[in-house]
């Protein structure tokens, strides 16, 4: 169960993943060694499931975001996901309801490589019936943070 100096932890950790240690008990006011045995228990219990560096899409020819439902024949769902899975453009694979089976998440080049990337991996996929594509002209907010309660009377 996490108390309120957990939150406290996590809150500072999501801003900033790299910030040193003593910099965390600090702002918490706890001892460098019992922040670090606080993280070490959260670790360990999947608390935090790890650390990630964000990196900038335009620096790597990858601005275009665009979401694809993908209706899929029911009978070969799951191997569909897999595969979906395993194309490296695609960032995220939502198993949905309604009448899609799939959102993905893809980061592209532009719309040409986008294109290329449903024609030759994904519509390939056998299990796949259709798709429909929204492409993203601006984005306003992308994060994966977990927004957390503030004190720990807020999480019961």
């Amino acid at each position: 169960m996490l108390d309120a100096i957990g939150l406290e932890i996590l809150n500072i950790l999501q801003k900033k993943a790299r910030i040193p240690n003593i910099e965390v008990s600090r702002q918490v006011g706890l001892a460098p060694s019992a922040v670090l045995e606080r993280i070490r228990k959260m670790e360990k219990q999947g608390i935090i499931d790890g650390y990630e560096v964000r990196l900038n899409p335009e620096q790597f020819n990858r601005a275009q975001v665009a979401f694809v439902h993908i209706k899929t024949n029911p009978a070969m769902s799951d191997k569909v996901g897999s595969e979906l899975a395993l194309i490296p453009e695609i960032q995220e694979v939502h198993f949905v309801s309604g009448s899609d089976c799939y959102l993905v998440k893809i980061r592209s080049a532009d719309t040409t490589a986008l294109g290329l990337l449903l024609q030759e991996k994904i519509t390939t996929i056998d299990g796949v019936l259709s798709t429909s594509t929204e492409t993203v002209l601006a984005t306003v907010k992308e994060t994966s943070q977990i927004p957390l309660p503030l004190t720990i009377s807020q999480t019961t």
